[in-house]
């Protein structure tokens, strides 16, 4: 429904399915005081590879184990994930037509130092806003609360592996050899639609 009040986990480089709700929700409340959950888009993205669907994962530390809130999540660096994340966004939109335009906005993420998961995805999601346009300012939750009121509940369909948003089709540079590729990362769609980009999420 349009102008909705949402609930939204955080997400790293977010599907498409989560800016459709996003870019049509009147306020935004990110969850932090959840229990984290594993394998979910809180800590991984999906991008078009030469070689079909790529999954790229932020590995996280769980300070209090299985306890840990979404909020203390840490970020490893042991692993050079950054190296990783940045030579296969490369690899995978070179040849976008918007890829020089757009890369340097998110070159930050991938050379500077975040603590926490929070504070890199609410980075990530500002530059996203920037780029297309939205006008909006997420909230981080205070406090948990299971069945929120006067608010619409998202914060497990959005980032599940299980959900199967379906996006309307757009040029993809590898389309011609594995097909169009729904709900891919936010990523997938600025590179290859640019200023394009901000009015495919109004459909």
């Amino acid at each position: 429904m349009e102008g909705d009040r949402i609930i939204v986990s955080t997400s790293y480089f977010p599907p498409l399915g989560y800016f459709f709700v996003l870019v049509k929700a009147r306020d935004i409340f990110i969850e932090v005081h959840e229990t984290y959950p594993k394998q979910t888009c809180r800590n991984h993205c999906c991008i078009y590879s030469a070689n079909g669907k790529q999954t790229l994962s932020v590995p996280v530390r769980k300070p209090e184990g299985n306890h840990t809130l979404t909020r203390d999540i840490r970020i490893r660096y042991d692993l050079p994930w950054q190296k990783v994340h940045l030579r296969s966004i490369e690899a995978a939109y070179s040849n976008s037509p918007f890829f020089l335009y757009y890369k340097d906005y998110f070159l930050p993420f991938f050379t500077g130092h975040y603590d926490s998961l929070v504070e890199l995805n609410s980075g990530i999601l500002q530059t996203i806003f920037r780029i297309l346009h939205i006008r909006k300012e997420p909230e981080l939750t205070g406090s948990f609360v299971r069945v929120p009121l006067n608010l619409t509940d998202h914060r497990s369909d959005l980032t599940s592996k299980r959900h199967d948003f379906s996006s309307p089709p757009y040029f993809q540079t590898f389309s011609e050899k594995y097909g169009f590729i729904s709900n891919l990362s936010i990523l997938d769609l600025i590179f290859n639609l640019g200023p394009e980009a901000e009015e495919y999420l109004q459909v």
